[in-house]
């Protein structure tokens, strides 16, 4: 039996490693480039990258209202690095004209580390995907500086910056889990996909 049939946005970005661990948890991955794409997926990720391209390309490609559309409506997703950017409703720090698809109650600044020689790797705790820390490999990456009301901040940095947030379908993540052989937050993704 196959698993949910589910999506990797493929515009730009660290789209393979995404592909990778989600076949490797018995997935349907299809790779989403246009908007008939996305209508045949039950959940997506939205990989790292550079956020101010994937906007501009969601845009040239016609996905961007339809993403908004299945967002709107409950599609779960996953969002990395760029894509924890995308689905932000508010975005600090973004370039001119940069625009998100919106989703989760935050505001999110971007390259909040500094640049590529600045990124690290640490351990957190994330109860949300059981007890065993989670290492995670920060790349350029941004930080959730607000949360609204419906939000949980499931991920912390030692020193207290959010860098982990759900909203009910929506998760997004500064890290690269997929960098890591990380899989938990791809099977919370695939889980929500089953319900849905």
């Amino acid at each position: 039996m196959t698993g949910p049939r589910v999506g990797v946005l493929a515009l730009q970005g660290g789209v393979r490693e995404h592909v990778t661990v989600l076949t490797d948890l018995g997935a349907d991955v299809r790779l989403v480039r246009r908007p008939e794409d996305l209508a045949a997926v039950g959940g997506l990720v939205l990989p790292g990258g550079e956020s101010s391209v994937i906007d501009k390309l969601s845009r040239a490609f016609g996905l961007r209202d339809p993403l908004r559309a299945a967002i709107a409506e409950g599609m779960p997703v996953l969002g990395t690095c760029a894509g924890l950017i995308l689905l932000a409703d508010r975005l600090e720090d973004g370039i001119a004209g940069q625009q998100t698809l919106g989703g989760l109650d935050v505001t999110v600044r971007r390259n909040a580390f500094g640049s590529q020689t600045q990124s690290f790797e640490t351990d957190l705790e994330v109860a949300a995907v059981g007890e065993a820390p989670v290492h995670a490999t920060f790349i350029r990456a941004p930080i959730v500086s607000e949360v609204g009301p419906s939000v949980e901040a499931i991920a912390r940095l030692p020193e207290g910056g959010i860098v982990g947030v759900r909203q009910g379908s929506l998760v997004g993540l500064s890290f690269h889990p997929e960098l890591e052989g990380e899989t938990r937050f791809h099977g919370l993704l695939l889980d929500a996909a089953r319900r849905a």
